[in-house]
């Protein structure tokens, strides 16, 4: 028998939180209005939902009302000639797997998706945004495009005609083929919870549930720390007032948003599509952009806050010095900085979500003691700021770099950019423009239109379209590319920049890089204005001789010439490799983690726990930057299900302790490094963050998402009817097993 477990309202679960005991077989639930009729549209409130099995029989079950699409008052004014506008905006894949789903007309079904190579992500299209992807399945027939879209009116309309009353998702046996179909492919049994997660019916998907009763007092005496308010901060944050464990945050800053709080300067941008770049219960929140600005970014994770109660849980303005685990007491010593001094605090557990992009890195230059102007960091970016008039000056080409100057062109009487080494860029239409009004409309009226396109991007992002990118084909022999499909990328994107600096042959040959795409951090930038279109305007100089030194009034560089500025910006990145510092961090028997990495750099057992540092989690930690399908919310709400788990685990076993085997952490570091050596970015022309000094990357995941998924899924046991499922590989797999009794240590 399967256990299900009842779930009132979300306000009502936050405020109390969820006085259950683990269940460490979860199904993945899906949405409270699925109607088995299959009709989509239902009249009054459903408290029905299903879940589905991990064998993928779909079970009925109890689940609360989402609150989803709650103004509908636009929608009951629109006209059939504004639907029939809006439907044009969508992308026909997502109306073709949204529509079946809710209607099950197999008219619909029998369209044809054929894959194709594109190049760009089109303007207007809700989920054409990943400027990266190569090739996908798109509903080629104009015929069946048209067909799709009139079905899509149609629903709408007869929605809109009764009332916009709350609507089911349809028979949930369809849900299988409805994500095929807006795929563009079949979907594995093996992988389709993890699908039906990414889809986001469920906006507790990813939780610790408690199926059977616990005693408060085993609850409030189990306290977990979590470092860091930014991204993972504040899921753990959120997921662990969810399950009812009393936690506190310590965050360093006067604000949550954690880098999108610190980065504030001119065109700072996210490069990941907004709506996949949202926590599973943030589905529904609207976004303006495609890709977003960093205030909307920031107002997103202010918005998680504010929405499940979390700041008055944040300590704001207080740094951690140290992490000391007392093997007596089982307790980890915090010992803090804030405002009134230095604080020691004690917690159970640790999660410490402080990231690796967090800490400046700034360059060894001669002199910059000395400028008299003002210079500063990115993530230092003074409020304020005054650039008319000015000169500024920007030492750095990453992705930041590559951000700010184009915006920098606009403010400043002249900019200089100084480049050491050019990077790959890949154009979108959809990079900076606004979503037109029609996008958002559908998002706010077309029921559960959000999640199929949150589903679909996610698709396009998976490992079946990034494992031919971002991998080295050894029989592959060229000069400048590692694989066909790389030298396919880089002389579409050489292509661009040619077209784009035609006017000036000398730029292009400074802006060709010369390791191969996807080698460094692929920089994503508007198809009509970017880097390459600052570069030609006469206020903008880009200098490639090398730094000598810095004067108190400019920049010299090699050959003695010097360029007077006023200000200079540090776009130089961040101590990517150096985890966890400036923190000291001690395990059992007062062991540094510096110890743990002194052989090549910082290591994680699945990207989160240490040997040796019992009830420690990380998140975003070592390897966990994706590079094996989905983006990295993704594999940090995974992690942090998993830290749950466990956590859950010995509150409800009455145990203190888990731990990972210093054997299991070198098995499973074992398969990073398998899964790395032919990776793009260990090609020797690269030298960047993605690779340590040791010629390995300590924050890249190479491996398959859908392997960390299944090796993350349940720690305490993970079968379902006596059986294990998931990536058959993973599964296969002797070298990781992440388990109580095998891998995981519990005492």
């Amino acid at each position: 028998m399967v256990a299900t477990t009842h779930v009132g309202a979300a306000e009502e679960r936050l405020a109390q939180g969820n006085s259950r005991s683990p269940r460490w077989a979860p199904l993945a639930r899906l949405h409270p209005s699925f109607d088995a009729a299959g009709s989509g549209l239902t009249h009054g409130p459903k408290s029905d939902y299903y879940q589905i099995h991990r064998h993928g029989q779909i079970r009925n079950g109890d689940y609360r009302e989402a609150a989803q699409m709650s103004d509908k008052s636009e929608l009951l004014t629109a006209t059939d000639e504004m639907i029939d506008d809006a439907v044009k905006y969508a992308d026909p894949m997502v109306l073709r797997g949204l529509v079946y789903q809710l209607t099950g007309d197999e008219s619909i079904a029998a369209t044809q998706a054929t894959t194709a190579e594109i190049k760009h992500s089109e303007a207007g299209n809700a989920s054409k945004e990943l400027a990266i992807v190569q090739s996908k399945a798109d509903v080629s027939d104009p015929a069946d495009v048209a067909m799709i879209q009139a079905k899509a009116a149609a629903f709408l309309k007869a929605y809109r005609d009764q009332g916009a009353p709350k609507v089911s998702c349809g028979a949930p046996e369809r849900l299988a083929r409805s994500l095929s179909l807006a795929a563009g492919a079949d979907i594995p049994a093996s992988e389709l919870e993890m699908w039906v997660e990414q889809l986001a019916l469920d906006p507790w998907a990813r939780a610790l549930v408690w199926p059977d009763p616990l005693a408060s007092q085993d609850l409030q005496n189990f306290v977990v720390a979590v470092i860091g308010a930014g991204m993972g901060g504040l899921n753990a944050a959120v997921q662990l007032k969810h399950a009812g464990i009393p936690y506190f945050v310590i965050e360093k800053n006067d604000e949550v948003g954690g880098t999108w709080y610190e980065n504030q300067y001119p065109g700072a941008r996210v490069d990941s599509p907004s709506r996949t770049y949202t926590h599973i219960y943030g589905v529904d929140f609207e976004y303006p952009n495609a890709f977003c600005p960093q205030r909307e970014n920031l107002r997103y994770f202010r918005w998680v806050a504010d929405n499940f109660d979390i700041r008055k849980d944040i300590t704001f303005k207080t740094e951690v010095k140290a992490i000391v685990w007392d093997e007596t007491t089982k307790l980890w010593e915090i010992r803090t900085k804030g405002p009134d001094g230095p604080r020691v605090w004690h917690a159970n557990a640790v999660i410490a979500s402080v990231g690796f992009l967090s800490r400046p890195n700034m360059p060894d230059i001669e002199g910059m003691e000395s400028f008299e102007g003002k210079a500063f960091h990115t993530a230092r970016w003074p409020k304020g700021l005054e650039l008319k008039g000015t000169r500024v000056a920007v030492i750095g080409t990453g992705a930041t770099g590559y951000q700010m100057v184009p915006e920098l062109a606009k403010l400043t009487d002249h900019t200089f950019v100084f480049q050491r080494t050019p990077n790959w860029c890949f154009d979108t239409k959809s990079y900076l423009g606004p979503f037109p009004a029609q996008v958002n409309w559908l998002d706010r009226n077309f029921p559960y239109i959000r999640n199929f396109i949150r589903f679909r991007l996610s698709w396009l992002a998976g490992p079946e379209t990034f494992a031919p990118i971002m991998r080295i084909d050894p029989q592959f022999e060229d000069q400048h590319a590692r694989s066909a499909m790389n030298k396919k990328i880089r002389e579409q994107q050489l292509s661009f920049i040619q077209k784009k600096l035609a006017s000036r042959p000398d730029l292009i040959e400074k802006m060709t890089p010369v390791a191969p795409p996807y080698s460094a951090r692929p920089i994503i930038i508007d198809t009509d204005y970017s880097i390459y279109d600052a570069l030609l305007r006469d206020d903008v100089t880009l200098v490639t001789e090398p730094i000598l030194k810095i004067t108190p009034n400019g920049i010299e560089v090699k050959g003695g010439v010097e360029y007077p500025v006023d200000i200079i910006v540090y776009a130089t990145g961040f101590k990517a490799n150096d985890f966890l510092w400036p923190m000291e961090i001690r395990g059992r028997e007062g062991k540094r983690v510096e110890e743990l990495w002194q052989k090549d750099g910082a290591r994680a057992y699945l990207g989160t726990m240490l040997p040796g540092f019992p009830n420690f989690f990380m998140i975003y930690g070592p390897n966990t930057n994706n590079f094996g399908g989905l983006q990295i919310v993704d594999f940090e709400e995974m992690v942090t299900r998993f830290a749950l788990q466990c956590i859950g685990g010995l509150i409800s076993q009455n145990k203190r302790t888990v731990d990972v085997s210093l054997d299991a952490y070198w098995r499973y570091n074992d398969e990073v490094d398998r899964a790395e050596a032919l990776m793009i970015y260990k090609d020797p022309r690269a030298h960047n963050y993605y690779k340590n000094d040791s010629g390995r990357s300590a924050a890249n995941n190479p491996i398959d998402i859908r392997k960390i998924w299944t090796w993350l899924r349940d720690p305490l046991d993970g079968k379902v009817n006596g059986e294990r499922t998931g990536d058959p590989e993973a599964l296969a797999n002797p070298a990781v097993r992440p388990y109580l009794k095998e891998d995981l240590l519990v005492e």
